[in-house]
């Protein structure tokens, strides 16, 4: 079998019919001659010739083409590819997906199949159709979300990734893209013909794994989550010249709700996350007890159309970014500097904390040696491939612990749940509780705690607990182990930044200032989990978030009337 052909086998394997044939007429809309009339003061005509490119994979389209005259055939592109038809474009149609909107790499490849005319709007005028033309927008937008829906599900775009199977550093890149919401293709290197034909054809040795083929023909051998996005265009380099009105360093509910209300309401906005959008929201299954969702939605879900409501609006996201530390810019007092872990160095003028709260890991000496590989701190599709129908055990007894269960229940063979506290009642939502208890294969354990793991070569073969009360420990044959015991600040970056903290390492806010969310540094404010006495709940971090906006007005504005009277007085 040649390669061509194992990727074509490969494709055919694959289910592509939920979206596509459920939503198709949202997915590829027509547009009448008025939609085209209002369009086209946002972009110009351009004339292409049979088989011109349009659009390649892995390459900055110029933008969006609306298509007047002639058909586009949309195929699959990359180095590596059969070049399947996915689609093609005639008149009313357009050209385009959620990369378009952030100016980010193409996914696919596009060309002219006979000649084409079509209106080119770049991405800064996209978004301004979006705001502009509210009813046509609408329309645009949704069949955007939903072609990338359609590329995720046909997981036949997007970069490569090639290695062992259940591998930390495989399991590392592929939460990577996933929780970034990045189509990419899995290759197994033990079992996947097609991945070993790759790995003989570009002389790849077992130490190198995975490796990463991306779309624009790099290879990556075990790259940094930082390298990956660069390649594929997810990350970019920072300019720094740029002055932003503000820079929120958190991705999660509160920094995203904080980005859609600066952006839209005018303010130039940057949002820094080290990993992905969404925080520890992202990571939840389902949430049904979110106002104005009654049967439910992922975590994921909902903040993957937060993330592209922020960018709608302009704002500007640079995942994976961490701030290190920030700093008064030495020449401009009313400047805030943020010194980034790829060394690059960004300049706000105000600036709004939503780093959240990172994982709190279990107190067992080798616990490292199974993290990445059999202890998860989050419950997606690619865990759940790794446990399916074993025994697994999960720790934990806040919501997000009782939305995992639910999950995972549907996927293994017994969940053993192992809860520190003497009850549910006190930590978990009531609906989650009677949930749990209807299901035959969850046995909860309270007054209970893991005591030990055992194995080797990151397997985990062993899980010891002891009752609290009684001491007594039991051990089962459990090869995956699930930890939701709650998370602490991620603050440690500020402790030298002349922010105030508590003694848990949450941010003080409040004070004798002016603003509820302000911190002890003038026109540094604090949101969501990372804040002293918030309340850790989703729609509570989206309250702050759009909140602390009318707190940074009031702060640019006095910041511009100080200068205005010092002008003067000069």
């Amino acid at each position: 079998m040649t390669l061509a052909a194992s990727f074509s086998t490969l494709g055919s394997m694959v289910d592509q019919t939920s979206t596509i044939e459920t939503r198709r007429h949202q997915m590829f809309p027509h547009l009448d001659d008025r939609d085209i009339a209002r369009l086209r003061r946002f972009g110009e005509v351009r004339r292409f010739a049979d088989g011109e490119a349009i659009m390649k994979a892995g390459q900055v389209a110029q933008g969006m083409a609306f298509v007047l005259n002639g058909t586009i055939d949309v195929r699959q592109g990359g180095a590596i590819s059969q070049r399947q038809s996915i689609t093609q474009h005639g008149p009313g149609g357009f050209l385009g997906e959620l990369a378009q909107l952030s100016d980010r790499p193409a996914l696919v490849d596009a060309t002219a199949s006979g000649e084409v005319e079509a209106i080119i709007v770049p991405s800064r005028r996209l978004r301004d159709i979006l705001v502009q033309e509210a009813e046509l927008g609408e329309r645009i937008m949704r069949a955007l979300i939903l072609r990338r829906v359609g590329l995720l599900e046909a997981g036949q775009t997007g970069p490569i990734l090639i290695g062992p199977f259940g591998t930390s550093d495989m399991l590392r890149l592929e939460n990577f893209l996933r929780r970034n919401g990045h189509p990419h293709r899995t290759l197994d290197s033990g079992t996947d013909f097609c991945a070993q034909t790759l790995l003989r054809q570009f002389t790849i040795q077992p130490e190198h794994l995975p490796i990463v083929l991306c779309p624009g023909g790099q290879l990556l051998r075990n790259p940094s989550e930082g390298e990956l996005a660069r390649c594929i265009g997810l990350l970019r380099s920072m300019d720094p010249d740029t002055i932003y009105d503000t820079a929120i360093v958190g991705a999660g509910p509160a920094g995203l709700a904080a980005a859609v209300y600066a952006a839209s309401e005018g303010l130039s906005t940057l949002v820094l996350d080290c990993r992905s959008f969404g925080g520890q929201a992202g990571a939840s299954s389902r949430i049904e007890n979110y106002l104005g969702f009654p049967t439910g939605i992922s975590g994921l879900a909902l903040m993957a159309r937060a993330y592209n409501q922020a960018q709608k609006f302009g704002a500007e996201i640079a995942i994976p970014d961490e701030a290190l530390l920030l700093e008064t810019d030495a020449k401009d007092q009313a400047r805030f500097r943020l010194k980034l872990g790829n060394g690059e160095t960004v300049q706000a003028r105000s600036v709004v904390l939503a780093s959240g709260a990172r994982y709190r890991r279990l107190g067992i000496p080798n616990l490292s040696d199974f993290e990445g590989t059999c202890v998860h701190y989050w419950a997606s599709a690619i865990e759940t491939r790794l446990c399916a129908g074993q025994e697994v055990v999960l720790t934990g007894a806040g919501n997000s612990a009782g939305q995992a269960t639910v999950f995972l229940a549907g996927k293994v063979k017994k969940l053993w749940m192992v809860v520190r506290g003497k009850d549910l009642e006190t930590t978990m939502s009531q609906y989650l509780i009677d949930r749990i208890r209807a299901l035959p294969n969850v046995e909860v354990l309270t007054r209970t705690e893991i005591c030990g793991l055992e194995g080797s070569d990151a397997t985990l073969r062993q899980v010891r607990w002891k009752n609290r009360d009684s001491g007594e420990e039991t051990s089962r044959d459990v090869g995956h182990v699930f930890s939701f015991i709650g998370a602490d600040p991620n603050t440690d970056w500020l402790k030298a930044c002349d922010i105030k903290l508590d003694d848990k390492g949450f941010v003080i806010t409040g004070g004798d200032s002016t603003h509820f969310l302000a911190t002890s540094r003038d026109g540094v404010f604090a949101v969501g989990d990372v804040r002293c006495g918030s309340v850790k709940r989703v729609a509570a971090a989206v309250g702050e978030g759009s909140t602390v906006v009318s707190a940074i007005h009031a702060y640019l504005a006095k910041q511009r009337a100080a200068q205005d009277q010092k002008a003067a007085a000069e």
